[in-house]
């Protein structure tokens, strides 16, 4: 609007005389309304986004005022002019909105930094003074984009991770760890490229325990630097339901081994490739490593899953089912999927919606539950 109007006044100087009192008149309308469009953008949520435009607005303007003589017009837009530098300063240096929105859901819904616990702030503190002291060593760096990263910040965490990749960019863990945070924040191409990438990085070299930055109860690290590459690799091709890669993904994955929670985590997302694929008796077979007996430390919910498709347990036998915290979260998702697999679509959607109702919102239950309801072909 306030652009329309100088226009159309830039336009009537050039073609209509006017007198000055008409003239005067129309522009000082026009910058008024200038001047509250720069106000507004001044106090939203996306201000930062807007300032560029704003100082090149003002200047426009103020070359107006000169134009037309207006001594009035000129102090109060150069009064607004200083008042958004000010507050562009101070805005570099404070936290604003537009700071803790980390991206965008599928939905095209903001996805809101929740305040950090005391906990994970004082891990930061550490892995920060460790990085400073040491800000080229690849462990420190490592550790330091996963401390901001449990904050909930994983924008600075990938840019952490991107420093990284530049100093070292043959250690696959970086691409792995800024892979797993663009799937965070629903980057998904993005993800795909680094994890592919730390695929091709460990081909031929020895697999290793990756320590935990949220250790279980019992303190026992239970994933691997290459199973996690597999597994969230498979994710991201699944987010995008390329069924046939995420299915090799997690294959690959599975077929590393080791412990019980990598069998029944990376076994669900294999049943559910394949009951999206059509193939149930694939999807069954998939599961006959499965049992009660297993010793499960961390994947509880990955389990039960597993013995709800086996028919061992019933859906009222299982933990609670909702986007409050990313155990329930993938609870609800594979219950969701269980509906659809067996023809109650009503219940599968409604049980989607539920989860992101929910506050986790980067568990991947609730982000795959947002990618089922972005898809008109489900």
């Amino acid at each position: 609007m306030a652009l329309f109007l100088i226009g159309k006044a830039d336009m009537k100087l050039d073609y209509v005389e006017f007198t000055q009192d008409q003239s005067v008149s129309i522009f000082q309308i026009s910058l008024i309304v200038v001047s509250i469009c720069c106000g507004v953008l001044m106090a939203s949520t996306n201000y930062r986004n807007h300032f560029q435009s704003c100082i090149s607005l003002l200047v426009k303007c103020l070359a107006l005022t000169w134009f037309f003589k207006d001594s009035i017009m000129t102090r109060m837009l150069i009064a607004l002019f200083g008042l958004l530098l000010l507050a562009h300063c101070s805005d570099v240096d404070s936290p604003s909105t537009a700071d803790v929105i980390q991206g965008y859901s599928l939905s095209g819904q903001p996805l809101i930094l929740a305040p950090p616990s005391e906990g994970s702030l004082q891990n930061l503190a550490g892995a920060k003074a460790e990085y400073d002291a040491n800000p080229e060593n690849a462990d420190a760096i490592v550790w330091y984009g996963r401390r901001i990263a449990y904050t909930g910040d994983y924008l600075s965490a990938i840019d952490v991770f991107s420093q990284g990749i530049a100093l070292h960019p043959s250690d696959a863990r970086f691409f792995r760890h800024r892979g797993h945070r663009y799937i965070s924040i629903r980057e998904f191409d993005k993800a795909i490229a680094d994890l592919e990438t730390a695929a091709a990085l460990i081909q031929g070299q020895e697999n290793a325990i990756e320590p935990d930055g949220l250790p279980n109860p019992q303190n026992i690290p239970l994933t691997t630097t290459h199973g996690n590459i597999w597994y969230h690799l498979g994710l991201a091709y699944y987010l995008k339901q390329d069924w046939p890669n995420a299915l090799t993904a997690f294959q690959n994955g599975y077929n590393l081994g080791g412990n019980d929670d990598n069998l029944v985590s990376t076994g669900h997302w294999i049943y559910m490739i394949q009951r999206r694929m059509g193939n149930e008796a694939a999807a069954t077979a998939s599961l006959s490593g499965i049992s009660r007996d297993m010793n499960i430390i961390e994947n509880m919910s990955y389990h039960q899953l597993c013995l709800l498709y086996r028919d061992e347990i019933s859906i009222e036998d299982m933990m609670a089912a909702n986007g409050d915290d990313p155990s329930n979260a993938a609870v609800a998702y594979g219950i969701a999927n269980y509906y659809y697999y067996n023809g109650d679509r009503e219940k599968s959607d409604a049980l989607l919606n539920s989860i992101l109702q929910g506050s986790s919102w980067a568990s991947f239950g609730y982000i795959a539950a947002e990618a089922d309801l972005a898809n008109s072909n489900r």
